[in-house]
């Protein structure tokens, strides 16, 4: 019979952590104001990460006899719980916002904690996929930096195959990595056509050799080379077997040297004899999913604003003395976040919204026909606590469906365009001392607008709490014409 006490063991473990008699390494994270410093004990790092025990092998000791570990690209507030585990073997993520655990999970992966980041991937696929679907282009760039998010890969690869354009069409497609443009090329069941898929390869490849000519007329042929090596492991997966004629001669022709000869001459053989045999290996084309998603024709993209809000508010961002009609706004706005279905506690806000740069927040104040609503440039940072500078912010509301009756104050004080707060589970977007904020300190669904000097002029008649019934958060992005 054995018995194991392993309770009892992370306990005392833990203790030890507060120990700091037999401390002889100091380990320091964070740069500049957020620099933090933590003393821990060589044996236990050495014996808990082969990462550290590599550390702790090629580091020299101080006079103290302590050896120091400096690592500034690590948050304190995440190494800080990284140390816990190491001592102690505990993780709690019942209180740990999504972006955390997401971060953890990356630094256990790079401090070579396997079971710990293995554990991690998986909590947040089974139990944060929305999170991961609202945060989709940020999660597959980053998880492409390391190599061993298999799981997420596929979670991420099993959308992209649905729903393509969620990447080849978003801004940071042409800094994608290698090895995730790769892994998407492998699927079968990649819902795009093989000609659009050769465009985004040309497009990919040329962003990645800026000095290539913009006319084609004018590439040489160390031009097409050098494209032919940038797409030299992508080219294999493209199915080029399965695309039509005109698409062959007016677009793949014109780039026919980054192909093989033997592929060019079997390509335009196939075109005049397709029963005929030939020496390339076809291979086979991708399958149309057969249950197709609907599509959402007359699902208004918002709940609050209708289309003509939506194009004021387009014209305050450009600066226009008019407004754009609803038939030539630029933009069109993209659902982030809806409070009646991912919640109104301010930390839904800043999990969900961290990182989306260019948004508008809209409320509808309960009882009237009010609509408030603010535009923020910068990116949300739910790592940030200081005021943001921008002078390109605004406030608004409206007077229900008439959008001659609307009050658009643009940013005064650009010092303080926005608050990002210390208090996120307090406050979620906050413009302007009290401006404009959404928070929960009196109760559920609150917001707050007072009459203070970062704007220009005030949206409302009175300085006070209001409760709203619905709020939308959207980002603001170019059409492509």
């Amino acid at each position: 019979m054995t018995f194991k006490f392993l309770n009892k063991l992370s306990q005392d473990f833990s203790e030890l952590l507060n120990d700091k008699e037999e401390c002889n390494v100091i380990i320091e994270v964070g740069q500049e104001q957020n620099k933090k410093s933590f003393p821990a004990h060589s044996a236990v790092l050495r014996y808990r990460s082969s990462y550290f025990n590599k550390e702790l092998t090629n580091t020299i000791p101080g006079d103290d006899n302590n050896k120091i570990i400096i690592k500034p690209y690590i948050s304190a507030q995440i190494f800080e719980i990284l140390l816990k585990y190491i001592y102690g073997g505990i993780i709690n993520t019942e209180n740990m916002d999504t972006r955390t655990m997401y971060d953890l999970m990356i630094l256990a992966d790079k401090l070579e904690f396997k079971e710990l980041s293995e554990k991690l991937e998986n909590h947040l696929i089974e139990s944060k996929a929305p999170w991961l679907k609202s945060h989709f282009t940020f999660v597959y760039h980053s998880i492409f930096k390391h190599t061993k998010f298999k799981h997420l890969e596929k979670f991420c690869n099993d959308i992209i195959a649905k729903h393509p354009r969620i990447i080849f069409e978003s801004t940071e497609f042409t800094s994608l990595h290698e090895f995730a443009l790769v892994s998407i090329l492998k699927r079968d069941d990649l819902q795009m056509k093989e000609s659009e898929i050769w465009d985004y390869l040309i497009k990919w490849g040329t962003a990645r050799n800026p000095t290539l000519p913009e006319n084609l007329e004018e590439w040489s042929d160390e031009n097409f080379n050098t494209l032919k090596t940038t797409l030299q492991q992508c080219l294999p997966l493209f199915r080029c077997f399965h695309i039509s004629n005109p698409d062959v001669m007016f677009k793949i022709k014109p780039y026919k040297k980054i192909l093989d000869k033997q592929i060019w001459n079997d390509l335009k053989q196939h075109l005049i004899r397709p029963d005929h045999p030939v020496e390339s290996i076809i291979l086979p084309p991708r399958f149309v999913l057969k249950q197709e998603l609907p599509e959402r024709v007359n699902e208004p993209f918002s709940i609050i604003i209708n289309e003509e809000h939506a194009s004021m508010i387009s014209s305050w961002i450009d600066n226009r003395k008019t407004s754009y009609s609803s038939r030539n706004n630029p933009y069109r706005f993209q659902l982030i976040l809806r409070g009646s279905r991912n919640g109104f506690a301010p930390r839904t806000f800043w999990d969900i919204c961290d990182g989306y740069a260019n948004t508008i927040v809209i409320t509808k104040v309960k009882g009237t026909d009010e609509i408030i609503g603010g535009f923020n440039p910068l990116a949300w940072d739910n790592t940030k606590e200081r005021w943001m500078k921008t002078n390109k912010s605004f406030i608004f509301s409206f007077k229900g469906d008439n959008i001659q009756n609307s009050i658009l104050s643009r940013v005064k004080n650009k010092n303080e365009a926005l608050w990002y707060p210390y208090n996120k589970d307090k406050f979620g977007p906050y413009f302007g001392n009290y401006e404009f904020t959404i928070a929960s300190d009196v109760s559920q669904n609150q917001c707050y607008s007072s009459i203070n000097n970062k704007y220009k002029k005030s949206i409302r008649t009175t300085s006070d709490y209001f409760s709203i019934i619905e709020y939308e958060v959207f980002k603001v992005v170019k059409k492509s014409f």
